[in-house]
C-alpha cells in the first residue's frame, strides 16, 4: 500500500535529514504540486542559523551609526565572510550598503537573510525600502506587504507601503496606508509627515499643513516635515511663513537639498533673484550631478540674461538624457530637440503623476451640444487668455456648452468679466483637490477637457490624471508634449509639428488647418500717443524691438543682434524690462560686444493697450530661437510691425513660423541663424524693403486667417467635433 503525504510528513519527523529528503523526493515525484511536500523539503535544505559574536554586531553598529559606512561595510563583509549562515548579520549589512546608495547589493543581502529567516519581517521592511529607492517600487510594495503578513501590526512597513503606494500614484491606496500607521503610532511624526505628503498629492493643501504641524509638533527636528510644511505653506500663498520654514530646515540640515532647491524657487517667486540664484547654486553644490538642481539653476540664470556658466563650459550641458526628472518647462529653453524634450517630459509625468485613469466615453443625446470644459490659472488678465477671449465668445451656444474651471486666484478684473459673460458656466475650483475637480468635471457631463497650462507655472495636470472627460486635450499654453498617458492630443498645426515628427509627441496630434495659435480680432489698442522721448528711444534711427521674456534671449541670438547695431547706424535695440538683473547684464553683454549699452532701450512692463499703442514706434520684431515669440509676435503682427523669425526643430523654436506662414508672409520666415541676420540687415538697410513689408502686412492682416477669429473658432468647433465623434 502506497503512503500517503500525511502519513510520509508523520514518519519523516523521525528519519535522519538524508532519509528524511530521499523520503520527500520520492513523494514529491508522486505529488510534484504539493506545497506541504515542498515546504518541508526547502526547510530540511535551510543551512542552520549562526550567530556571530555580539561584540561584532555591535562594532559595526557602531560604525554605521557614526555615518562611517564605508568601514561598517568592510568589517560587515569580514565577519558574514566568517559566519554565512547569520540572518541578523545579512540584514544590518544590507542597510549599510543601502546607506550607500548600492541598492542592488543591499537587496541582495536582504534576499540571503529572507532565505535564512522567511519569517524575518524586519528583512521584508528593509527589502522594500531599498527597492523603491532603487525605483523598483512595484516589487517593494510586494516586500512590504509581505513585512504586513508576516506582522500584522507593523507600523514602518504600512508607512514604507504608503511612500511606495505614493510614488506609483495610487494616492487613495497610499492615504489609506499612512491613515494605518497614523493608527498604529499616534506619536509618530514620519507616518504625520506621510500623511501630509499624500495630502498635498491629492491638493488638500489645507490639511496638509495640519499634517505637517503634527509632525513637528511630535518631532521638532524633522527637517523634512519643515520642507514639505514650507511647500504646503507655498501652494497657500504665504510666502514669508514658507521662506522662514526652509530656513528652519537647512538650520537643522544643512545637505537639505530639497530645502534649498524649493528655497531658491519661492525666492524667485518673490522677485529676490540674487538669492535666489545663491539657494540654487548651494544645492548644486550638495549634489552635483542633480539634473533638477541644474535645471533649476541655469533657468534661473536665464532669466537674468547671465550666461557667464555656459560660455565657460563651452555651451550648456545635455541635461534630460537620464532618468533624473525636472520640469519640462525648462526644457523648452535649453534645448531645441523634440527627443530630449519628450524624454524628459515622460520622466517628469512618471514621476509627479503616474498612469492616467481610463474613462468611458460620454452617451450624450442625439443633438446634444457638445460639452467643453477649459481648465487653467488664468482665467483673467492674462496672455494666454488675452489671445483666447474672442474664441470664448464666439463658440456656438447651440453646438457647444462651455464651461470654465479656474483653480487659480480669485480676480476680479474686466477680463475675468468678459469671460464669465460668454460662457455656460464657470467653475471657481481652487478650494477643490485634483480629484474632486475631476470628479466635478465628469459630473457636469464634459465631453473634452482642454489643459490650458500644461507643464507651467501652478498647473494642475493631475486633474487630467484622474480623468475630467472621455477625450483631453493639450492646447496653447505648453508648446510641447505632455510625456503622459492621459492627455489624448495636443493641439498644433503642420508648421509647429510637421507631420514627419509626430512620434515626438506622447499624444496624438489634432491639427488645425492654420495657425494653431488663437487671436482677438477685437484686441484693445490704448488712444494714447506716446512720443519717442517718452520711451526712451531716439529721436532719429531705426529701431529693432524683441519684446520677449528675457529668458528666452540667448547669446547667439544676441550676437547677431549686436552685430546689426553696429552694422545699422543710428540703430537701437527695444527690449523688455523684464528685472533688473537681466538688464544690468545685457547691457554688460552689448558692451563686451564693443556696442554702447545706452543702444539697448528697456520698456517697462505696462497695461496691454498701452503697450499694443507704443509699437509705432518699433521697425523690425527680432525673434528669439531656441523658444519664439507667441503673443509678442501677433502683438506686433497686429500693429503692422514685421516680425522676423528662424524655424528651429521643436514645437516651441516654430511658432512665429505658425503666424507668418498663416499670413502668407514666408519672407519673413528664415532656415538659420546667417540668413536670418541677411534678411534682418536687408530689411533695416532698405527702407523700400520694410514700406513693402507694412504695406503687405496692412493688407494681410485683415484678410488672413491669422486674424479671422470667426474662422478660427469654426476650425476648433469641428475639430472638436472629430474628436468627439472619434472617442
Amino acid at each position: 500500500m502506497k503512503m500517503s503525504v500525511d502519513q510520509a510528513l508523520r514518519k519523516a519527523r523521525s528519519l535522519s535529514s538524508e532519509e528524511a529528503e530521499l523520503l520527500y523526493r520520492e513523494m514529491l515525484a508522486r505529488f510534484p504540486a504539493n506545497k506541504r511536500l515542498q515546504h518541508e523539503l526547502r526547510e530540511l535544505s535551510r543551512p542552520a542559523i549562526q550567530n556571530a559574536p555580539g561584540a561584532d554586531l555591535e562594532a559595526i553598529l557602531a560604525l554605521y551609526r557614526q555615518g562611517r559606512g564605508a568601514e561598517a561595510a568592510d568589517r560587515a563583509a569580514v565577519t558574514l565572510a566568517l559566519f554565512p549562515h547569520c540572518e541578523i548579520l545579512a540584514n544590518i549589512s544590507g542597510a549599510i550598503m543601502a546607506s550607500l546608495g548600492r541598492h542592488d547589493e543591499a537587496i541582495r543581502l536582504y534576499d540571503k537573510a529572507i532565505e535564512l529567516a522567511p519569517d524575518f519581517f524586519e528583512a521584508y521592511n528593509n527589502r522594500g525600502i531599498a527597492l523603491n529607492d532603487h525605483g523598483r517600487s512595484e516589487e517593494a510594495l510586494q516586500s512590504f506587504d509581505m513585512a504586513i503578513r508576516l506582522h500584522a501590526d507593523n507600523l514602518e512597513a504600512y508607512l514604507n507601503r504608503s511612500i511606495a503606494l505614493r510614488r506609483l500614484r495610487r494616492l487613495d491606496e497610499a492615504l489609506a496606508s499612512a491613515d494605518r500607521s497614523v493608527k498604529l503610532g499616534p506619536k509618530c511624526a514620519e507616518a504625520y509627515n506621510a500623511r501630509g505628503n499624500t495630502l498635498l498629492d491629492l491638493g488638500r493643501v489645507d490639511d496638509a499643513l495640519a499634517e505637517f504641524d503634527m509632525a513637528i509638533g511630535l518631532k521638532p527636528g524633522l527637517a523634512e516635515a519643515h520642507v514639505n510644511r514650507a511647500n504646503a505653506l507655498t501652494m497657500l500663498k504665504r510666502p514669508d511663513e514658507a521662506l522662514a520654514s526652509y530656513e528652519r530646515a537647512i538650520a537643522m540640515a544643512p545637505a537639505q537639498i530639497n530645502a534649498h532647491n524649493n528655497r531658491g524657487s519661492l525666492l524667485r517667486r518673490m522677485k529676490r533673484l540674487n538669492e535666489a540664484l545663491a539657494s540654487h547654486r548651494r544645492a548644486l553644490d550638495i549634489a552635483p550631478a542633480s539634473a533638477l538642481a541644474q535645471a533649476e539653476a541655469r533657468n534661473l540664470q536665464a532669466h537674468m540674461c547671465l550666461w557667464e556658466d555656459e560660455e565657460a563650459k563651452g555651451g550648456p550641458s545635455p541635461l534630460g538624457t537620464g532618468t533624473d526628472a525636472f520640469q519640462p518647462f525648462y526644457m523648452l529653453g535649453f534645448e531645441d530637440s523634440l527627443e530630449r524634450q519628450l524624454l524628459c517630459a515622460r520622466n517628469w509625468a512618471a514621476a509627479k503623476y503616474g498612469p492616467g485613469r481610463t474613462l468611458a466615453p460620454r452617451r450624450r443625446a442625439a443633438g446634444a451640444p457638445i460639452r467643453v470644459g477649459y481648465f487653467s490659472t488664468d482665467f483673467h488678465n492674462h496672455a494666454t487668455i488675452h489671445c483666447m477671449a474672442r474664441l470664448f465668445e464666439l463658440h456656438d451656444p447651440s453646438r457647444f456648452e462651455i464651461h470654465i474651471f479656474s483653480y487659480g486666484p480669485d480676480i476680479e478684473d474686466e477680463m475675468r468679466k468678459r469671460l464669465t459673460d460668454a460662457v455656460a458656466r464657470f467653475h471657481p475650483v481652487a478650494h477643490l483637490s485634483d480629484e474632486d475637480i475631476a470628479r466635478l468635471a465628469r459630473t457636469q457631463g464634459i465631453d473634452i477637457a482642454v489643459d490650458l497650462k500644461g507643464h507651467t507655472q501652478d498647473a494642475r495636470l493631475g486633474i487630467f490624471a484622474r480623468r475630467a472627460a472621455p477625450v483631453q486635450v493639450g492646447f496653447l499654453g505648453f508648446p510641447g508634449t505632455s510625456g503622459s498617458d492621459f492627455i489624448d492630443y495636443v493641439i498644433a498645426d503642420e508648421t509647429v509639428i510637421p507631420p514627419e515628427r509626430q512620434h515626438f509627441f506622447s499624444e496624438k496630434i489634432a491639427y488645425l488647418p492654420n495657425s494653431y495659435y488663437p487671436t482677438d480680432d477685437r484686441c484693445a489698442v490704448s488712444d494714447r500717443r506716446f512720443s519717442r522721448a517718452e520711451l526712451g528711444l531716439p529721436e532719429d534711427g531705426f529701431v529693432f524691438c524683441s519684446f520677449n521674456n528675457n529668458y528666452k534671449i540667448t547669446p547667439d541670438a544676441f550676437d547677431i543682434w549686436m552685430r546689426l547695431l553696429a552694422r545699422v547706424e543710428g540703430s537701437v535695440l527695444w527690449l523688455l524690462q523684464d528685472n533688473d538683473w537681466a538688464a544690468d547684464n545685457l547691457r554688460r553683454e552689448a558692451q563686451a560686444r564693443g556696442i554702447s549699452p545706452d543702444r539697448l532701450v528697456f520698456a517697462e512692463r505696462m497695461s496691454a493697450a498701452d503697450h499694443m499703442a507704443r509699437h509705432v514706434h518699433a521697425d523690425l520684431f527680432l525673434d528669439t530661437f531656441k523658444v519664439n515669440a507667441h503673443t509678442t509676435a501677433t502683438d506686433a503682427l497686429w500693429m503692422g510691425v514685421p516680425v522676423l523669425t528662424k524655424l528651429g526643430e521643436s514645437f516651441v523654436a516654430r511658432v512665429a513660423g505658425s503666424l507668418l506662414h498663416a499670413l502668407d508672409m514666408p519672407e519673413l520666415v528664415t532656415p538659420s541663424a546667417a540668413a536670418y541676420e541677411q534678411r534682418a540687415l536687408e530689411i533695416a538697410t532698405d527702407p523700400a524693403a520694410l514700406a513693402t513689408l507694412k504695406v503687405k502686412l496692412a493688407d494681410r492682416r485683415m484678410s488672413s486667417p491669422l486674424f479671422d477669429s470667426a474662422g478660427y473658432t469654426r476650425d476648433v468647433e469641428a475639430l472638436y467635433e472629430r474628436l468627439v465623434a472619434g472617442a
